[in-house]
């Protein structure tokens, strides 16, 4: 099944449940690679695309419909502090879709016959300025200068041709209301997944604010969080699918919490495939995992689905 042959993601989530992957970082870093850098696994698609290839395919393998590519801290001014011009930067980033796509024909040529599809990632402002603020939003920028800022990198993806794009870890309504604009007349669907806590947006929103901006965007195929807690999920997933009526789409971290300070991870696991069953009850159609979930979650997910 070629991407000119897929069934849309949107008529999929409307036939049931679709499963995601898992966190790329997390499985770059398994397979031994450095992601210090302020690009984090973007730096790869420079530096080791083959490594980002590799990353997708084991997902697929693991069970997941959709990929979703390293281009969450790729943009135009990140590169540019590392001396990468603008044409190359654009390169870059279509070729995030490019090796999401070269990891699903891969896929189908070690037999796997389900429907693929890509997601072009597309990180909040903070994942550029890689100083945390993408988990507080409020960065002082108007919803215009984020539109600005965000709409040429959308133009290169969706030129790219991905199934759709992932507007993902959005921690403040203001940035989802300047994505939203951004995305409009780029023939390409999108979702929208806030970054959430303790029933808010990171920014102190309430979630039913910040839901009810995409309720009448016909661009956006579904709406939900990730890059939160479990524990978070199904009173999100209740808000998103009561105010909207799409699809919920949730990827939670492991519960694990990042220690900034010692650059690790601690505290338990708290995300488990068993939660599955409840946040589809309550609307989610789109469901796998973000940060420290790896193939072996995404495994579990799918056997659940």
């Amino acid at each position: 099944m070629t991407s000119d042959t897929l069934p849309s993601l949107a008529d999929a989530l409307a036939a049931g449940t679709v499963v995601l992957d898992g966190g790329m970082s997390n499985q770059l870093a398994a397979a031994g690679h450095d992601l210090s850098d302020d690009l984090w696994s973007a730096r790869l698609l420079a530096d080791l695309p083959d490594a980002v290839t590799e990353a997708h395919l084991a997902y697929y393998r693991a069970g997941a419909d959709v990929a979703i590519t390293a281009s969450y801290q790729a943009t135009f001014e990140g590169f540019g502090r590392r001396g990468i011009p603008h044409e190359e930067a654009a390169r870059l980033l279509a070729l995030s879709v490019r090796l999401g796509r070269d990891a699903a024909r891969r896929a189908r040529a070690e037999g796997i016959v389900r429907p693929l599809w890509v997601a072009a990632s597309v990180g909040p402002y903070g994942a550029m300025l890689a100083d945390g603020s993408e988990y507080r939003g409020r960065y002082g920028l108007d919803v215009d200068a984020l539109e600005r800022f965000h709409r040429p990198r959308l133009e290169v993806l969706a030129g790219a041709g991905p199934d759709v794009l992932a507007l993902e870890t959005v921690p403040d309504a203001d940035e989802a209301a300047a994505l939203l604009r951004a995305v409009r007349g780029l023939g390409v669907p999108a979702w929208l997944s806030y970054s959430v806590a303790g029933g808010l947006t990171r920014a102190g929103q309430p979630l039913e604010e910040a839901f009810a901006l995409a309720a009448d965007v016909d661009e956006v195929i579904a709406v939900g969080v990730n890059c939160c807690a479990p524990e978070d999920v199904p009173g999100a997933v209740e808000v998103a699918a009561r105010v909207t009526g799409k699809p919920v789409v949730v990827y939670p971290n492991s519960g694990e919490v990042w220690d900034a300070r010692a650059r690790a991870w601690t505290g338990p696991t708290t995300f488990g495939a068993e939660q599955v069953a409840g946040w589809r009850e309550a609307g989610a159609r789109l469901v796998g995992g973000c940060c420290r979930v790896g193939p072996e979650g995404i495994a579990g997910i799918a056997r659940v689905v």
